[in-house]
């Protein structure tokens, strides 16, 4: 299964750089490529620079007037003559997404990773093709959310459905992908699939099993949550029955993936209890899928991770060795066990994994 692989990287990703205390730190995509330079990988893919997206491709999701808004908060001076009411409308009043000088240029840049991954893979210079910088899957059409301003997973999927694709959108950060999934929520031939913890717990607060796509995108959208303390056992055996699955019935062209890697037990900011142990086998399968079905066409993205020393680096290097298929440059990577949660917890989790793959089978007309 092999084939050229793309890998998207430049040091001015750093001006990603949203604050100081921010959890969103850039340096931990940095860190990711100095681990894939130091186990040989780097000697098995095509690294590539990134470029600013253009306005038209912001456009190709984003209001135009929310794309003037942020290139005016960008601007110093025009910054203080935007009312603070049309700032709050846009998401800008918070710590999870503040103004600075770079907001505009940092974000376009990581957009502008993402269509360059999305480019190679779908003019043939590369089958698969990782754009770690990208991924930031909260922000909506005119409104930032969640640490996204700027929403690169579905710019590259408009733009790869305006090739002619048929995109499929596999996210499975412990957040739920709702921007993505609100902005093709009603079209059929883009289908998303989250897998997240449970809104009832984390933030967006959305992606129940319930939520399928309106007409006429009825049925692709797929969301299946997960309850706090589920590891690495339960995580595997449902993405193993629900993403091939639903793959293999939809038939895309295309498949772009979401790799946030915030479900491990370290991570700060959600509950999950996984490890960097599924890395190896997501990537191995999202691989698999993407030559059964889309004739090997794979774009993937990074996305959370805020354990950014402890755990980003190392859990996006075992995933890239599964792209260029050299695992055994980064095995000596991984987390030595699993981190299983005492028997009550362990019993609360697969009867709500239960439940909910019969909830997610009965709204999609499939056995899961």
């Amino acid at each position: 299964m092999s084939g050229q692989v793309t890998l998207v990287y430049g040091d001015e990703l750093m001006k990603h750089h949203l604050s100081d205390s921010h959890p969103l730190q850039p340096i931990r995509v940095k860190l990711t490529m100095e681990l894939i330079r130091s186990t040989g990988l780097i000697e098995h893919c095509h690294l590539v620079p990134p470029r600013p997206a253009t306005i038209k491709e912001l456009e190709l999701v984003h209001a135009p007037e929310y794309v003037d808004l942020v290139r005016k908060l960008s601007d110093p001076e025009q910054r203080t003559r935007v009312p603070h009411e049309r700032v709050m409308e846009a998401g800008f009043d918070s710590a999870d997404n503040p103004i600075s000088d770079e907001l505009h240029v940092g974000t376009a840049l990581v957009v502008g990773a993402t269509m360059v991954a999305a480019q190679a893979v779908a003019g043939g210079a590369a089958l698969h093709a990782f754009s770690p910088s990208g991924g930031l899957h909260h922000a909506h059409r005119s409104r930032a959310s969640g640490f996204c301003t700027y929403d690169d997973p579905a710019i590259a999927c408009r733009w790869l459905k305006d090739q002619g694709h048929r995109v499929a959108y596999v996210d499975v950060d412990v957040h739920h992908g709702d921007g993505v999934e609100q902005i093709f929520y009603s079209d059929p031939d883009v289908l998303t699939i989250s897998l997240h913890e449970s809104g009832r717990y984390l933030f967006p607060g959305t992606g129940f099993p319930e939520d399928s796509g309106s007409e006429p995108g009825r049925g692709a959208a797929a969301n299946l949550p997960f309850i706090p303390f589920t590891w690495d056992e339960p995580w595997l055996e449902a993405f193993d029955r629900v993403v091939p699955t639903l793959l293999r019935r939809f038939r895309p062209t295309v498949l772009v993936t979401q790799d946030g890697c915030d479900t491990h037990y370290l991570d700060p900011l959600a509950h999950l209890a996984g490890t960097t142990r599924i890395w190896p086998h997501v990537g191995r399968v999202f691989h698999e899928l993407a030559h059964e079905l889309c004739e090997g066409r794979w774009v993937a993205l990074g996305g959370g991770g805020y354990a950014v020393r402890e755990v980003v680096p190392r859990a996006w290097t075992l995933f890239f060795a599964e792209m260029v298929e050299h695992p055994e440059l980064a095995e000596d990577l991984n987390d030595r066990s699993d981190v299983v949660p005492g028997p009550e917890a362990q019993e609360r989790v697969w009867t709500a994994l239960r439940q909910d793959l019969t909830r997610l089978g009965e709204v999609h007309g499939l056995e899961l």
